[in-house]
């Protein structure tokens, strides 16, 4: 019988599901909303049609992220780092730094060969360096959010912007505008300045080889472009960066069973041979 392992990582602004047996069977990514426990149930139906199998053929659910405890049918929670390194690890072994760039923080992961987390750090605090934080300038300049990254690379002279605050690089982004500064300049600088003050948090860890960035700003080419020039060091993307939290929390899970499985056989196994010693 095939046994069946799923991951949900409920984030801020997304909610991701991962199922897999010896590789990825299916993933979805919708929105989150303000009641996670009715949503989790929605995205995990809907992974399951996708998968074509019933809850009943999962064998353990491990749930991540910013809303995890609202997950009613996880079987065990993980923190989104041990999740992201989880993931990344299977997706990248040569991974030692991983830039997590989510719609609400920013987290930095450092890795060993096998996996395991050495130190993170992590920016909560502010929208500043976060997917909101591009979100709000986009709507400021009345630029859809997936054409962001593709503007700014269009830019010759980057323009620069002073100010990290969301608020007030919103009102200098748009007094720039009405100066005449081309939209793709400002976005070339806002993507400076965002990928400085990641950097200078991601920094703290001592950046190593290979960097993996994940999350909704991974899908940003003029964010990655100022990031790898921040950084000096090349950056590697997931086939589906929004997904790699969910992917780690799907193996952590299958993980757990198969060590239970192992222990339990070597129990049987062990009992077996004391019973064969007393017939003899």
């Amino acid at each position: 019988m095939t046994s069946y392992f799923a991951g949900i990582d409920v984030g801020s602004t997304m909610t991701k599901v991962v199922i897999l047996n010896q590789g990825i069977v299916a993933s979805v990514i919708g929105p989150t909303g303000p009641e996670h426990r009715r949503l989790a149930n929605r995205v995990m139906d809907e992974a399951l049609n996708k998968a074509q199998i019933g809850f009943e053929a999962v064998t353990y659910v491990v749930s991540t992220g910013y809303g995890r405890i609202n997950v009613p049918f996880a079987d065990k929670q993980f923190t989104e780092i041990a999740c992201q390194a989880r993931g990344i690890a299977s997706l990248f072994p040569r991974a030692r730094t991983i830039i997590d760039i989510g719609g609400q923080d920013v987290k930095a992961i450092k890795i060993d060969a096998t996996g395991r987390t050495i130190d993170f750090v992590m920016n909560d605090k502010c929208a500043a360096g976060t997917g909101r934080f591009i979100e709000v300038i986009a709507d400021a300049l009345g630029v859809g959010l997936d054409e962001v990254g593709e503007l700014s690379l269009q830019s010759h002279h980057p323009a620069k912007i002073s100010n990290i605050c969301t608020i007030y690089a919103q009102q200098e982004v748009a007094a720039s505008l009405a100066e005449g500064v081309p939209i793709s300049d400002l976005l070339a600088g806002v993507h400076q300045s965002l990928a400085e003050r990641i950097n200078t948090m991601v920094n703290r860890l001592r950046v190593e080889d290979a960097v993996i960035v994940t999350g909704g700003g991974a899908k940003n080419r003029g964010l990655l472009k100022a990031l790898s020039e921040q950084l000096g060091h090349e950056i590697l993307v997931p086939e589906e960066p929004l997904i790699t939290g969910a992917f780690g929390a799907a193996l952590l899970g299958k993980e757990i069973v198969e060590k239970a499985r192992q222990t339990r056989t070597l129990l049987q196994t062990k009992q077996r041979i004391l019973e064969e010693i007393e017939i003899q």
